[in-house]
């Protein structure tokens, strides 16, 4: 796989996850630039002022604002190297495509105001995007889903979304280690007034899991999401596969982990997790699977 990296300059709307399309290996991952102005430089070595030569002057700013738009759009394509896929064009996420797209997402005002509060927080960047969260509720909604479970809470906005979503009769089970977390999704569950929906566990998602097994509820829920500890992905899956019934969905997040996946020379313990995992459900013949390029990445397994 050919890999380029350019330089990757600050837009303080990026949220902290790096978006990048790809699928398998053979898409070119690139860092896009975020500001374009900041890498040109006009030279006007011949001009001894602007006011000698305006015409010039204002000739070469258009000139370059021009090689700006150009470049912009020409920045949001990637071409698949290898020819055997027609040198496919595909679009890769820049700030201004990303703020486009958050542009179109309908994000309810209590969703809105949890993403804010937690933007302040230490670990912000745990928290699922809004795109990510409309895609997950989706799910849910298409499913018809009565029953969920969550791994790894944080303050509560993708469960809140989902929960969001649920009918009345339906439940979520929110597993989060984090009581400080917890509190803060706790206390928008009230204001959303979805609480009688969500069941919160406080305690390791593991131990969780394994209590609803021996507990006679393997088979019988619809819909869950995993985005905890990336070393322990493996054991949430096979967990969830027993609870998750026949035709059910499993989304689990941070699979393109940053880009790091991709990159052969990054081989610390976590993106090895993840990567393995990746490899190992795409050999997994108890499910069908959708990487999909949003976020941080998602795979979405529906279970056979």
């Amino acid at each position: 796989m050919f890999m380029t990296r350019s330089l990757l300059y600050g837009s303080t709307n990026l949220i902290p996850t790096l978006h990048l399309l790809m699928a398998s290996n053979i898409f070119s991952i690139q860092f896009q630039p975020s500001i374009l102005r900041s890498t040109v430089k006009l030279h006007f070595s011949t001009i001894t002022s602007i006011s000698k030569a305006p015409r010039r002057f204002y000739g070469a700013v258009r000139a370059s604002k021009l090689h700006q738009s150009r470049s912009c759009c020409s920045d949001a394509v990637v071409v698949v190297k290898d020819g055997k896929y027609g040198n496919k064009q595909v679009i890769s996420l820049t700030p201004q495509i990303y703020d486009y797209m958050l542009a179109n997402v309908r994000e309810p005002e209590i969703l809105r105001e949890l993403r804010e509060e937690t933007a302040s927080m230490r670990g912000s960047q745990m928290q699922v995007s809004p795109d990510q969260a409309q895609l997950l509720a989706m799910l849910v909604q298409i499913l018809g889903a009565q029953r969920c479970i969550e791994v790894g809470v944080y303050t509560g906005y993708s469960s809140l979304a989902i929960a969001l979503v649920l009918p009345e009769s339906g439940q979520l089970v929110a597993c989060e280690r984090d009581a400080k977390s917890l509190e803060i999704a706790k206390m928008y569950y009230e204001r959303a007034r979805v609480s009688h929906k969500v069941d919160v566990r406080h305690a390791l998602a593991a131990d969780t899991l394994r209590s609803l097994i021996m507990n006679g509820e393997a088979g019988s829920y619809d819909f869950a999401f995993v985005d905890a500890e990336k070393r322990m992905y493996h054991e949430y899956f096979e967990l969830l596969l027993q609870l998750v019934r026949a035709g059910g969905v499993i989304v689990v997040d941070n699979v393109l982990w940053h880009g790091k996946v991709a990159d052969p020379l990054v081989n610390d313990p976590k993106t090895i997790s993840i990567r393995e995992f990746n490899k190992n459900i795409m050999e997994d013949s108890r499910v069908s699977i959708s990487m999909v390029p949003i976020g941080d990445g998602m795979t979405i397994c529906h279970k056979r």
